[in-house]
C-alpha cells in the first residue's frame, strides 16, 4: 500500500498572502495612508457607514470596493466625489492580498489620508485573510441578533474598532445589548464599540475623530 502524504495547501496560500499584506501595509505606510479593512455581514450598512463618515473626515478617504458582483456601491460613492476602486470576486467569498495590491496600483494616492476597503459580506472567511490593513473595523448591526460574537468569534476576536449599526431600531428589536458586549468582551477586551445610526447618522463623527487619530499617530511615526 502507498503511503499517504497530507499536505496543508491553506497554510501555504495564508504564508503568500500575508507576505504581500506585508508590501501593502509598508507600501500604504510610506504613502501616508492608513488603511480600514471593513468588515460585516450583508445589509450590515458597510457602504452607507462609508457614506457617512466621509462627511466628518478631515482628510482624504479613498475606497475600494469589494463585491461578488456588480458595481453599484462604487458608482454610488463615486457619484459623491469619493474615489472608488471596484473589486469584483466572481464567486470568492472574500478579498485577499494580491487583489487589494493589484487595486492599489490603479489608485492616485494624491495626499495622505484614509483607504477603506469594503470587503465581502462576510464574517466568516475575510477574518481568516489580512489584506494589508492597519485597522480592521467590523460592522456589526441589532438587526442581527445579539448572538454574533459567539456566533462568529474571530471577526470579533481580530476588530481594533466595532460599530454596532441600526441602533435607531433598537425600541423595535428584542437586543439584548448586555449579552453582546459581554460575548465582546470576552473575545476583546479592550476594542472600542460605537453606536451608530445608519438612517439618521448618529455616532459617526466620534468614529470619524478616532479613525483620523490613527491616521496622525501613523504619520507621526507613532
Amino acid at each position: 500500500m502507498h503511503d499517504i502524504k497530507k499536505i496543508n495547501v491553506m497554510e501555504g496560500i495564508l504564508d503568500e498572502n500575508d507576505h504581500i499584506a506585508g508590501h501593502v501595509n509598508e507600501h500604504m505606510t510610506a504613502h501616508g495612508i492608513l488603511v480600514v479593512n471593513e468588515m460585516g455581514a450583508p445589509g450590515v450598512g458597510k457602504t452607507t457607514t462609508l457614506k457617512n463618515l466621509a462627511k466628518h473626515l478631515d482628510i482624504k478617504p479613498y475606497v475600494i470596493e469589494g463585491d461578488i458582483e456588480s458595481d453599484i456601491d462604487t458608482k454610488d460613492l463615486n457619484s459623491l466625489g469619493i474615489e472608488t476602486h471596484q473589486i469584483n470576486t466572481h464567486g470568492e467569498c472574500h478579498l485577499d492580498a494580491p487583489l487589494v495590491q493589484h487595486a492599489t496600483e490603479h489608485i492616485a494616492f494624491s495626499e495622505p489620508g484614509i483607504l477603506f476597503i469594503e470587503n465581502i459580506g462576510n464574517l466568516v472567511c475575510p477574518a481568516e485573510f489580512t489584506i494589508g490593513e492597519h485597522i480592521m473595523m467590523l460592522i456589526s448591526t441589532v438587526t442581527e441578533g445579539s448572538d454574533k460574537p459567539y456566533k462568529y468569534p474571530l471577526a470579533f476576536e481580530k476588530a481594533d474598532i466595532i460599530l454596532l449599526n441600526k441602533i435607531d431600531l433598537v425600541p423595535y428589536l428584542d437586543f439584548d445589548e448586555e449579552y453582546f458586549m459581554k460575548g465582546v468582551r470576552a473575545l476583546n477586551k479592550n476594542v472600542p464599540v460605537f453606536k451608530v445610526s445608519g438612517k439618521t447618522g448618529e455616532g459617526y463623527e466620534e468614529v470619524a475623530k478616532w479613525l483620523q487619530n490613527k491616521a496622525k499617530e501613523l504619520n507621526s511615526g507613532e
